[in-house]
């Protein structure tokens, strides 16, 4: 059975009687950023999360949940709208990779589309109110360029710039802008909105602006149905920061304002009963039980209002923390996920089955008895049949996941990446100092963020298989293990299955393009393997300083002799000798 197929969405349920009479239920997808299952409790995490874990007890906890990508953008185009990324037509991806006869690289390149297939349209032209709240990051100016354009366009505030009302109201300018942007995507509501990652000078997180949005939307919809696509900015940025937010309550994403809104616990109230609870104050606990603590806020106006039995209520983050831009599961990912819904999911579940982002959006048109566009695109699959008891007969056996230049097929057991870049890229490393190596080989082609999984012995590899029962943080490949041999070519199988139903090429599995194939790097990945990797700090062992590049590019020396010969060359034309020298040269 592949795991990834274009499929059509039935309307109607599979989960038991009580689901099938109750009415369409509200649904609020609560998306956070960079969070592991290690940072909330119900998940064996040393951390304060008394919502996240009130949520597990009464409605289904998923210990096998994953993201497609592990970055922001692709990520939370996934969540929107059931696709791989890899499978975007915005303009913005395919200016970027070219046609569908290249290899994509999906990475913050892709962006939601003019023909508004995503769950916000799709939902609202079902009788869903849809709205959104928070982070969005998939703006393009290459699909919307109307909205670069005239006195209403967007505004390119510099990083550098002062706090004040000008840039507080540059700041204004840019939220309202995202409504009407969103609004355009087919959402029937927008506010406090961020475009992006929060920005300086006023790059404080402050959950509690995203939180009276989110409850002004419920309140307005009580009658329902309705979607609320909820993204908050926290877990996002170094521990510290988390905390240091708490100390700039007057800090949005309109910039300055002139109070807090009441809708969440006192901030120190909140660090009060951290430390009551036996936790540090000013560790990465603030941070999970702020963000828990802005659920809250949601769950108890939901019971407010009476609707909390029949609202859905999702928690995920888009990816894991330490191994964003990596295909590991480990803190990259595989993510924790909790669903409750009183009318449709019995408390105290737990699903062990492989779900992943994509299969939200058939199951929310599932819920909504939306009908999907025949043009519509989704490779994920309904996780309705799992509600009842957390299983269901011929579920999925694998997933496939993308990152870049890298793929990953994963089952319960084991994982293998396949690590496959471009012959452009391959040009590049060629030509790169040992400096320059680890950017032009990290899976999205940058630093920082770009080569967090290089704390891993496999991270550059072209094959890398992982047993995740016995070596379940990924740091032992197998995949030239002559033992693992007949394991490897079952995954790849999988993983051709898959790049197959995607449709575009990719080193040998799908030949075409600029698709190029493995070992051709042997040198640049011996290497990169030497080099001491911390964030965008590169520190190069002085065996490899002064060389000139690691290969393509010739070494002193190897001018040298390259010189000699051209030299003889041409003295053996001058005397009209034949030319019979090789072409290592050329």
């Amino acid at each position: 059975m592949k795991t990834i197929t274009a499929i059509s969405i039935v309307c109607c349920w599979a989960f038991g009687a009580t689901a099938a009479q109750a009415e369409r239920p509200n649904i609020i997808m609560f998306l956070i950023d960079d969070q592991n299952p290690s940072s909330i409790a119900a998940f064996g995490g040393d951390t304060y999360t008394p919502n996240l874990d009130r949520m597990a007890d009464e409605g289904m906890k998923f210990t096998r949940a994953y993201v497609s990508s592990s970055v922001c953008t692709p990520s939370r185009y996934s969540f929107l709208t059931g696709r791989f990324a890899g499978n975007s037509h915005s303009r913005l991806y395919a200016e970027d990779v070219g046609g569908t006869e290249n290899q994509g690289l999906p990475n913050f390149n892709v962006a939601l589309e003019r023909d508004n297939m995503n769950v916000g349209n799709v939902l609202r032209e079902a009788g869903y109110t849809t709205g959104f709240v928070g982070k969005f990051h998939l703006t393009s100016e290459l699909d919307f360029p109307e909205f670069y354009k005239g006195r209403n366009k967007w505004i390119n505030i510099p990083k550098d710039a002062s706090p004040g009302p000008d840039t507080s109201a540059q700041f204004k300018h840019n939220e309202r802008w995202m409504r009407r942007y969103l609004e355009t995507l087919g959402f029937s509501w927008a506010k406090n909105v961020y475009p992006e990652n929060i920005h300086s000078p006023y790059s404080s997180h402050n959950p509690e602006w995203t939180t009276v949005a989110a409850l002004e939307f419920i309140e307005e919809n009580k009658d329902g149905p309705f979607y609320l696509h909820l993204c908050s900015t926290l877990l996002h940025g170094p521990d510290k920061s988390w905390r240091k937010s708490m100390d700039h309550p007057l800090v949005t994403g309109e910039g300055e304002v002139q109070s807090l809104p009441e809708v969440m616990t006192p901030r120190a109230e909140l660090l009060k009963t951290i430390a009551e609870k036996g936790f540090d104050p000013d560790s990465h606990v603030a941070g999970e039980a702020w963000i828990d603590d802005s659920l809250g806020a949601i769950l108890r106006k939901l019971k407010e209002l009476g609707i909390d039995d029949n609202t859905l209520v999702i928690f995920a983050p888009d990816h894991g923390r330490d191994g964003k831009a990596s295909l590991f599961s480990h803190a990259s990912c595989q993510v924790p996920m909790i669903m409750r819904w009183p009318d449709g999911i019995p408390a105290g579940q737990v699903c062990e089955e492989l779900v992943q982002n994509i299969d939200l959006v058939p199951t929310f048109f599932d819920l909504g008895q939306a009908e999907k566009p025949t043009s519509y695109r989704i490779d994920g699959r309904s996780l309705t049949p799992l509600f009842k008891n957390g299983t269901a007969e011929d579920w999925r056996k694998h997933l496939y996941l993308e990152m870049g230049a890298a793929r990953a097929t994963v089952t319960k057991e084991w994982s293998y990446i396949a690590v496959r870049y471009t012959k452009e890229q391959i040009a590049a490393m060629k030509k790169a100092s040992p400096q320059n190596l680890p950017k032009a080989m990290s899976y999205i082609g940058r630093l920082g963020i770009g080569v967090r999984g290089a704390d891993r012995p496999g991270f550059f590899d072209e094959d890398q298989l992982y047993d995740l029962t016995r070596d379940p943080k990924e740091m032992k490949n197998l995949a030239y293990k002559q033992a693992q041999a007949t394991r490897v070519r079952e995954m790849r199988d999988f993983m051709q299955q898959d790049l197959e139903v995607i449709g575009r090429p990719f080193g040998e599995f799908i030949p075409g393009g600029n698709a190029a194939l493995p070992g051709q790097i042997d040198k640049q990945i011996e290497v990169v393997k030497q080099l001491d990797i911390r964030g965008k700090k590169v520190t190069v062992p002085s065996s490899l300083k002064g060389k000139a590049a690691v290969a393509g590019e010739p070494t002193p020396d190897d001018k040298a002799k390259r010189k000699a010969k051209r030299e003889t060359r041409r003295k053996a034309r001058q005397k009209g000798k034949p030319d019979n020298q090789d072409n290592t040269d050329q």
